[in-house]
């Protein structure tokens, strides 16, 4: 199903990664460790964004450095379960606060002033560190910023220290702001909205001394207590599941900065999950996409890929989506919503059928797989079969699957039938065929399943193939004359590293056109190693892991530019661990305790291993070393050898699991 381009190896010769002049970094990896640092100069002023989440809030940090050297900060606060009117996508109660706590302090009756940012460091949370003067007397502050695990709390520490050689007078208020909201405006009547200082303190602090007190942006219910939060204990329940999620699936190569960027796609993968009333929901974020799923983000993005990491609140919101498009099945074949919002409440379809059914039956197999779980993938599989039934019957006269538009929803051009939705029917076929058979299902409807996926093979080959823009690709769509960054969806690789398609921000949606959206990059580069090009393919993933994790926005995957200004869209970042997963170590879900490998070891790589895999009921590692004749492949289960084999690059390997 791999159409190469004649016109490939030209291409594959002039381009690689240096043509775009090399990354250019403002940010560092900080060495053994998961975190990365800005060490700010003299006159280094900057500006960022950043989203963290917890189960019951959300915040985007909006934060900098002046060109006087001082901290610029705001926060844009999401409680995803304090529901506004209407109660639709977008009714996530939100609200921005530019308190500067700092400049609330008193030190020897005065002000802080002329701040100085030293450095800012990004490991799960955000320590910003900073010099200060004060009247007779200088001191430094920490400022560390993250939201609360299960509160519906963003929560900040200060730690203020007297770097002088005299004692200092110093006040710390106790401030309490209140908002009520209107009640019209909110499903359950008025919110309230605190914003508190939890200081009271006046002391006397000697040199080289220290204090800490804690802020807190918090919101509530009519009826529900307040708060009473201890910035100590929120901030270890934080750093606690930080290092659960480090301590699975963890990432060893050459590359310092594909591993670090691998270790925060983790965080933001995970984090982004919410509890809402109708269950965990795994939510994209960005200030728009709270206590809500959708068929492409969860289902086809994020799910399959949770069962390797291990996180059971992952594994739980992944099934409780599957659960929430289950509820539209129905015996007349109307499409599922691609979208289950307002906490399961409602849904929406705006844009109609967008092979909604091909995304939920392609992650659904593979998640069911991954996952291990026998009575679990019982529960997925009617709709697993119902979606496989559904792309059946919505086949054309050419045998490719027909739908409204794709997952760009009518942002460009997508026909009558898209590449992308005939991949994705296709891979769910052969994966429903290896799901049924660990369920016992009946040998013919299987069979009928490998049938389909054969004749497909073939007929999105036919239909799709042609030339586009001098290359012998695929195109989107009938009649498309441009090349499309989704033609990466069946593993083709001719025409993605074509100038008219790659930017230094990775794939364009369309060529001539200025709009890029990170999942089609992400899925190109998973794409490319699976077709063979691993040289190719690893020079493009450090230059943009370098550009994503060290440049200029970090540290995670981006939805899109210019729409959204670039937010760090959840599911993106699973998108990306799933290049190294699925990409560079090639495994490919084949039974409950049973999984292929097709590594891809570049070749300025001497080893690459991933540790504490989570997937199939298990715990193992995967390591992989040079060898004189191409590479020696290791699987350990519990600290036991169960597998060495040496490999050919290109070559795969069955492996079953204990």
């Amino acid at each position: 199903m791999i159409r190469i381009s004649r016109f490939f190896l030209p291409f594959l010769c002039c381009l690689t990664a240096p043509a775009f002049g090399g990354t250019q970094t403002r940010w560092e990896v900080v060495p053994d460790s998961t975190a990365i640092v800005w060490n700010v100069r003299e006159g280094d002023s900057h500006r960022d964004h950043i989203e963290m989440s917890g189960l019951r809030i959300s915040a985007v940090l909006r934060y900098g450095v002046g060109a006087d050297g001082g901290f610029r900060f705001e926060r844009s606060v999401v409680w995803p379960m304090l529901r506004t009117i209407p109660n639709n996508t977008h009714g996530s109660l939100m609200r921005r606060f530019a308190w500067d706590v700092p400049r609330m302090l008193s030190v020897n009756e005065n002000c802080l002033q002329q701040e100085k940012v030293r450095r800012i460091v990004l490991d799960g949370a955000m320590t910003v560190e900073s010099d200060w003067t004060a009247a007779k007397g200088t001191l430094s502050l920490t400022r560390i910023l993250f939201p609360s695990v299960d509160e519906a709390a963003f929560c900040e520490k200060y730690i203020l220290k007297n770097t002088g050689e005299k004692p200092l007078y110093v006040e710390i208020p106790r401030a309490r702001s209140v908002i009520r909201t209107a009640p019209a405006k909110g499903v359950e009547g008025s919110y309230e909205l605190v914003a508190e200082i939890c200081g009271d303190t006046a002391l006397m602090l000697a040199p080289q001394a220290e204090v800490a007190f804690g802020a807190f942006f918090s919101g509530r219910r009519p009826g529900e207590e307040a708060l009473a939060l201890n910035t100590d204990a929120e901030y270890a329940k934080r750093r606690a599941l930080v290092a659960e999620w480090q301590r699975s699936l963890v990432l060893e190569t050459p590359d310092p900065v594909i591993d670090a960027m691998f270790a925060f796609a983790k965080i933001r993968a995970a984090e982004s999950i919410y509890d809402t009333e109708g269950g965990l929901m795994h939510g994209p974020g960005g200030e728009r996409f709270y206590a809500a799923i959708w068929a492409n983000d969860q289902a086809e993005y994020i799910n399959p890929f949770f069962p390797f990491l291990g996180y059971e609140t992952g594994n739980r919101s992944a099934l409780c989506s599957f659960r929430h498009f289950a509820r539209y099945m129905n015996p007349d074949y109307r499409p599922i919503p691609s979208s289950i919002v307002a906490e399961g409440e409602s849904f929406w379809n705006g844009a109609g059928d967008r092979g909604d059914a091909a995304m939920i039956a392609y992650g659904a197999a593979r998640y069911a797989l991954a996952r291990g779980d026998a009575a679990e993938a019982a529960e997925v599989w009617p709709l697993v079969e119902w979606c496989l039934e559904y792309c059946r019957r919505q086949l054309t006269g050419d045998g490719v699957v027909a739908s409204d538009s794709d997952e760009l929803e009518g942002r460009f051009p997508a026909g009558d039938a898209n590449l992308c939705t005939s991949s994705l029917y296709y891979d769910a076929l052969l994966s429903a065929a290896m799901l049924g058979r660990e369920l016992h299902k009946p040998a013919r409807q299987l069979a009928a399943y490998e049938r389909q996926a054969a004749a497909l093979r073939k007929d999105i080959d036919r239909h799709f193939g042609g030339m586009v823009e001098g290359f012998d690709t695929y195109r989107y769509y009938t009649g498309n004359d441009r090349l499309r960054a989704w033609i990466c969806i069946p593993l083709t690789v001719g025409a993605l590293f074509s100038p008219k398609l790659w930017t230094e921000n990775g794939l364009l949606t369309q060529s001539g056109d200025q709009t890029f959206w990170d999942r089609s990059t992400l899925y190109a580069l998973r794409g490319v190693y699976a077709s063979g090009e691993t040289e190719k393919a690893t020079g493009y993933l450090s230059y943009y892991s370098g550009v994503r994790l060290l440049g200029d926005h970090v540290p995670y995957a981006i939805e899109a530019w210019p729409e959204g200004s670039q937010r760090h869209l959840s599911a993106e970042s699973g998108l990306y661990c799933r290049i190294l997963t699925e990409g560079v170590f090639g495994i490919r879900p084949t039974g409950f305790r049973s999984f292929t490998l097709t590594p891809r070891l570049p070749a300025a790589w001497n080893r690459m291993s991933l540790r504490r895999v989570r997937a199939f009921g298990s715990a193992f590692d995967i390591e992989v070393r040079r060898a004189a004749k191409g590479m020696e492949v290791t699987v350990k289960q519990d600290g036991r050898e169960i597998v060495r084999k040496p490999l050919r690059a290109g070559q795969s390997l069955g492996v079953k699991l204990k």
